[in-house]
């Protein structure tokens, strides 16, 4: 893809990993876009040294009567194209395939002026019946004889230990190993003695998100586990965007 070149995923999410409440503002103020999308506006403004701000395109700020500052510099957010394809005369041959880019179409309230602004105000929410429901995976009753484990997943079922530490996080996290695909392959079983594995890496990273976005405790844990099994290693991009698609998908699915 496209924005594998021109998008350092894995630094981003590395960064709002590491400093505490950067996912949880992202989602406060850019909840229209998805997660992707919310940590590449975010990391444009960290790099332009401005505050975290709503987001919308030139006609929209217009449509709000507001108008972009004269030599304001746009954001640039990841969007789909349609192409059409063509034969080797250059005619279009009626087929068409979806590509994805970076197009600099995005303007911040602080880089407007006009009518007074008042961003709409978000509680985020997430049921877990309905998430489950909407993911087709059933929460079984624990019967791992392991009792430093934290909770499993196996197929399309998950279960967290009764005395888990932070019950709701575990969830995330095995809902996550479910959504990624990891248990087409084996059950996972979550505890200190686990092999260092991306599949980890990127099931806590998921769960660091919602539990950021959520507003739910965990997080000083979730980066604690990320680090150690990355050992100073790196997420890379397609482990990055995995995640947040896989975050994006179980929040939606409990709205």
């Amino acid at each position: 893809m496209e924005n594998q070149k021109t998008v350092a995923w894995s630094t981003m999410l590395q960064d709002a990993v590491t400093q505490h409440g950067i996912i949880s503002k992202c989602y406060s103020t850019f909840h229209s876009y998805s997660m992707g999308n919310q940590l590449l506006a975010w990391s444009q403004l960290q790099a332009r040294d401005m505050s975290l701000a709503p987001i919308a395109t030139y006609k929209r700020w217009s449509e709000l009567g507001r108008q972009v500052k004269k030599g304001e510099k746009a954001i640039a957010l990841v969007m789909p194209v349609t192409i059409n394809k063509k034969d080797g005369a250059g005619e279009k041959t009626g087929e068409c395939f979806q590509w994805f880019t970076l197009k600099n179409n995005w303007f911040t309230l602080d880089q407007t002026e006009g009518a007074d602004f008042v961003s709409e105000s978000t509680s985020p929410a997430w049921d877990k019946a309905k998430a489950l429901e909407a993911l087709s995976i059933t929460e079984v009753r624990f019967d791992s004889a392991n009792g430093n484990s934290q909770g499993y997943a196996q197929g399309k079922n998950i279960a967290i230990n009764p005395v888990a530490a932070l019950p709701h996080k575990t969830r995330f996290h095995e809902l996550a190993h479910v959504v990624l695909g990891h248990t087409l392959e084996h059950a996972m079983h979550d505890n200190e003695l686990t092999p260092r594995d991306i599949r980890e890496v990127e099931a806590e990273s998921v769960a660091y998100i919602l539990c950021s976005v959520l507003d739910l405790p965990g997080l000083i844990e979730s980066r604690g586990y990320i680090q150690g099994w990355l050992s100073g290693g790196e997420i890379t991009d397609k482990s990055a965007q995995r995640i947040f698609g896989a975050a994006d998908k179980i929040l939606k699915a409990g709205k």
